[in-house]
């Protein structure tokens, strides 16, 4: 990782410690004779594509990030909130629009189209098993490591109203919240992604 200046430099109990800044972040006081110092180490994604190599890259980033130590957001809206779907979800009787756009949209993240070459969803099925046959994770096991690492995951209560999804019919890991949780947690990330 590249630093471009260094912030300060202590000696503490015969040992040299150097803190490292990034990007001049704002002091925020003084104590003790150090200065304590803001830093913005979040990262936060909206995930809007329903398609399966995007949603695998959004999954690749975010655990990335976890593991490097951000705090990490994924904020799932429109067709993003399909990857998040709970395939054991109870069945719904939706009437008119609402029942169409159900039956239009995958049902799981393992029914997920790519966003090319998708051929019906033949494509999708042999880029499935050409991951299973190199050792990549589905993202179905994507979505639970990400859950594992404490990943937080936020459905769009708008986009669901719109897009006629319903609470229970979401991962049970997932939180639910609008643009402004998201707004939120992106003023505390250095690392904010569309995808």
């Amino acid at each position: 990782m590249y630093y471009k200046t260094f912030y300060n430099v202590i000696i503490l109990k015969g040992k040299v410690v150097v803190a490292l800044q990034k990007n001049a972040p704002q002091a925020k006081a003084n104590i003790d004779g150090h200065q304590v110092v803001e830093t913005k180490d979040g990262a936060t994604l909206v995930v809007f594509s329903g398609d399966l190599d995007k949603a695998l890259a959004s999954f690749v980033i975010a655990t990335g990030a976890r593991s490097m130590g951000k705090e990490v957001t994924m904020f799932f809206t429109f067709w993003g909130l399909n990857i998040i779907k709970d395939p054991n979800a109870p069945r719904k009787n939706k009437k008119g629009l609402d029942k169409v756009f159900s039956m239009m949209m995958p049902k799981s993240a393992s029914k997920l189209p790519i966003s090319k070459m998708n051929m019906f969803g033949m494509g999708s099925r042999m880029i499935q098993y050409v991951m299973k046959n190199k050792k990549v994770d589905a993202v179905t096991e994507m979505i639970e490591k990400a859950d594992k690492l404490g990943i937080k995951m936020i459905a769009c209560t708008m986009s669901m109203d719109v897009m006629s999804i319903d609470t229970d019919e979401l991962l049970p890991h997932v939180n639910l919240g609008g643009v402004g949780t998201y707004l939120g947690d992106a003023e505390n990330g250095n690392l904010n992604l569309f995808i």
